[in-house]
């Protein structure tokens, strides 16, 4: 076999390494029967937040749909969230990588982040469609006028609050599709998942299952609900019915090791992140605040209690399976980090409710 018989617009071609039907079946190009080209090229970047990385897989999906054999390259700073099986290409945003994009052509070409770099970054991509942000005269600007709004209501928060569209379906706004309620994705090591079903079921011996994440962290502390208030919570289950564990990173190892000592909950401890998103792959439902978790728990099709107070609920798409709760009394601090009263409206959420709200998930 010589280079010229390489089927380099292969979906399946890794660059410089073998690809799975070489691997898996011993073939090579000249006799492969696996051979295919992709329908599309498609680059989405979406640098970060870890959580709005993983609510923006649903366009994957919709994608895959439209374009069974399209290819993927996605450019961010969490890699590890994204399924690899599905995207071909996941990148991190180094020197090296963005020079390899740029030198690629792509028939849809999708930035969803507004930050400079990545609007830049758009701007320079060879594409035939261009969708979300680009960078024009020195400022912030939409590839297509369906990215205006979402501009817009990020600049004002007296629009913003106004908006009654999710997350999902704002994005795909902004790439003219048409959002069907497409689920995410996420990568996780499904053998670890197993390991930990199996200590979970002998844990809870037929109990059900309930994650607390108790944490938010440290961007939007306004959104942490106080302490007594989870004990009371936990001191209202019935523990021969239900398990209650305790959920958090570094950050909430002694708020929850504190939990611990005062309740019935058990705190099974800090983990790395695939450990984390193995093991809650296996709970029967959650109750958070507004944080990754939320999103860690739509992409394993959890039922949760949503506790909100400065984010617009609109933005958050459940799928049907969560019920999203606020302060009776409301809440003056819109996207705040600081709460304005003398008393947070976090305190305005009982834990009654919350437990009102998670016996009709169970």
């Amino acid at each position: 076999m010589n280079l010229s018989e390489v089927k380099f617009d292969c979906i399946h071609f890794k660059g410089v390494i073998p690809c799975k039907p070489n691997k898996e079946h011993g073939v090579q190009c000249n006799n492969c029967q696996h051979y295919q080209t992709a329908e599309k090229n498609i680059l989405i970047i979406k640098l970060g937040a870890m959580g709005d990385v993983i609510r923006t897989t649903p366009l994957v999906v919709k994608y895959r749909k439209l374009f069974p054999t399209a290819r993927f390259t996605w450019l961010t700073d969490f890699p590890d969230v994204l399924p690899n099986d599905v995207i071909q290409d996941i990148f991190k945003p180094t020197a090296f990588n963005l020079s390899i994009i740029r030198n690629r052509r792509f028939d849809i070409a999708i930035n969803l982040d507004k930050e400079e770099e990545a609007c830049l970054l758009l701007s320079e991509v060879q594409a035939s469609e261009k969708h979300g942000y680009i960078w024009e005269d020195g400022h912030l600007a939409a590839a297509t006028q369906a990215a205006e709004h979402k501009i817009i209501t990020g600049l004002f928060d007296h629009i913003s609050i106004k908006n009654t569209k999710s997350y999902p379906q704002e994005i795909f706004d902004i790439c003219h599709l048409e959002f069907n309620y497409e689920e995410y994705l996420l990568n996780y090591n499904k053998h670890l998942a197993k390991k930990w079903a199996d200590q979970l079921k002998a844990k809870a011996n037929g109990r059900k299952i309930v994650g607390l994440n108790t944490g938010c962290g440290n961007r939007w502390l306004t959104r942490l609900w106080p302490d007594e208030y989870w004990v009371e919570l936990i001191n209202k289950f019935d523990h021969n019915a239900v398990l209650p564990v305790l959920l958090g990173g570094p950050q909430e190892d002694r708020k929850n090791a504190m939990l611990a000592e005062k309740t019935m909950a058990w705190y099974p401890g800090t983990f790395s992140l695939e450990e984390f998103f193995a093991l809650t792959a296996n709970l029967d439902t959650v109750v958070t605040q507004v944080s990754m978790m939320m999103h860690i728990a739509v992409a394993h099709k959890l039922p949760m209690v949503l506790m909100n107070n400065i984010f617009n609920k609109h933005e958050f798409e459940l799928y049907g399976r969560g019920v999203i709760v606020e302060p009776e009394t409301g809440c003056d601090c819109y996207y705040g980090s600081k709460c304005t009263r003398t008393r947070s409206c976090m305190r305005d959420i009982a834990p009654q409710t919350i437990f009102n709200e998670l016996q009709k998930l169970l």
